[in-house]
């Protein structure tokens, strides 16, 4: 039996990759092994959304093949580079990694990780012989409801990746190119993967694709203005499927995550508030608020339409959590934008935000732009931002001791409420005897910065030590 050993890194996108690769291992009867010392062949499944994770993958293939020439028995194990990073660069990788690896394959060739294995192993690579190269063309696979997987987070909750793709002409991204154009899956199929998962166990769906709010837009024979109130009698819309997932039995959470502001509608707006299944959080990157740098980053967005969306979205979903990210640095960005994003931090109030600095990504138009903001600068106002931020953080913290939350327990001692998405959120810290995987009603008594200490709803301070109080 051949042992297989996958790394997954990047994205919740790209552990849904991940997934489908260890569940068509599986099927073909191989052994998926967490150790990568003992497997017969690893699997490194890459990032190259900025430079840092295309030099966090980089350095895992190097450790890999590092390890495997310290026996005799390890120069034998096959080393296979996939995702992002081997979809985008496989050309220039296959001389620069020459020695290193066996075979390349792309986002398309996550299904056929068993034949491809099989065949490294039917045919020998000779010393001087180029490593195998599976890449065909740009990426147009997207996972069914039926297809063969295996989940690798925990079983309370699971991602679901509704298309595959983006459409959008962002000048700081590459995801396009790697990619490829927007796909969405049908909403019978994504509702027939969530009653499976329900029916399994699973307490939260987490809705992930490059574009979110653009499900089912594809579908379409005219796309309207994305501005324009979305109109579901038009077919497949994200609304229709919120409206049916949560018209799914049983006490779960519906989350959505990665949704472009340029397909807000109050249409979806109303969906949500009308689905109670559907947690009162939203994940919606804005990257930045100045008209200048949200024409020149292309985000079909301006800063007034980002105002009044935010102003309706509030207004429409009482106790919404609004979750976002913005770009610092990039070209041409002034000391006025940075104000006046600053500004929009403090008037806006966002529960949960993150600050990338930006990355000059070949291949992109950013790239290629004047007036590259120097490293120094990029880090100054980055820090600038997360400490107003933490600000921030503090006092939507503050706001909520003494309320009652539902949470689901992570692990012991740990849980999230519905304004926490998994790992990239805060935390709520309870008494470790709480059952995990279990949604529990608990009364939140204090915080720290960015997370919240809390009690089972009825007892008392004195009868129990949260976690990280305990630590």
């Amino acid at each position: 039996m051949i042992k297989v050993s996958l790394i997954s890194l990047g994205c919740a996108k790209n552990l849904v990759d991940s997934e489908i690769m260890v569940g068509h291992l599986h099927q073909a009867g191989m052994a998926v092994i967490p150790d990568a010392e003992k497997a017969d062949v690893v699997i490194v499944n890459t990032c190259s959304f900025i430079d840092s994770s295309k030099e966090e993958s980089i350095g895992h293939i190097l450790e890999v093949h590092q390890n495997r020439g310290m026996t005799k028995r390890r120069k034998e194990q096959k080393l296979i580079v996939a995702g992002c990073m081997s979809q985008r660069f496989s050309k220039d990788l296959s001389s620069s990694l020459h020695d290193e690896v066996d075979a390349f394959i792309g986002l398309d060739q996550i299904t056929k990780v068993a034949p491809i294995i099989e065949g490294l192993y039917a045919k020998e690579r000779g010393k001087d012989e180029a490593p195998a190269n599976f890449i065909e063309g740009k990426s147009t696979y997207i996972p069914d409801f039926d297809t063969p997987r295996f989940r690798l987070t925990p079983k309370h909750f699971a991602y679901m990746k509704i298309a595959e793709g983006c459409n959008h002409p962002c000048t700081f991204c590459i995801i396009p190119q790697i990619r490829g154009r927007h796909r969405s899956r049908t909403v019978a199929s994504v509702v027939a993967e969530a009653r499976q998962l329900v029916k399994e166990g699973v307490k939260e769906l987490n809705l992930i694709s490059q574009d979110t709010t653009f499900f089912g837009m594809d579908t379409w024979e005219q796309r309207p203005n994305p501005r324009t109130p979305v109109d579901s009698s038009r077919g497949t819309a994200l609304t229709t499927l919120l409206r049916e997932l949560n018209a799914i039995e049983g006490d779960f959470w519906i989350r959505l995550l990665y949704t472009h502001p340029a397909h807000w509608s109050d249409e979806l707006i109303k969906t949500i508030a009308e689905c109670p299944k559907v947690a009162r959080y939203i994940d919606i990157p804005l990257q930045h608020i100045s008209d200048n740098m949200l024409e020149r980053m292309q985000r079909e967005t301006s800063g007034d339409y980002i105002r009044d969306l935010l102003k309706r979205i509030r207004a429409g979903i009482p106790g919404i959590a609004i979750r976002t990210t913005f770009i610092v640095g990039f070209p041409g960005e002034t000391e006025a934008d940075i104000a006046e994003l600053c500004a929009f931090i403090k008037t806006t109030k966002f529960e949960r935000l993150g600050v990338f600095r930006y990355s000059q990504e070949e291949g992109t138009r950013g790239a290629k732009m004047p007036d590259q903001i120097l490293p120094k600068v990029k880090e100054a106002r980055w820090h600038t931002l997360m400490g107003l931020q933490r600000q921030i953080a503090a006092e939507v913290s503050k706001s909520y001791v003494g309320q009652t939350l539902k949470v689901l327990v992570e692990e012991p001692g740990v849980a999230r409420g519905e304004a926490d998405a998994p790992d990239i959120d805060g935390r709520v810290y309870v008494p470790r005897e709480l059952p995990v995987g279990e949604f529990v009603e608990v009364k939140i008594t204090g915080y720290q910065d960015y997370d919240l200490l809390a009690l089972p709803k009825g007892e008392k301070p004195a009868e129990f030590k949260v976690a990280k109080q305990a630590q």
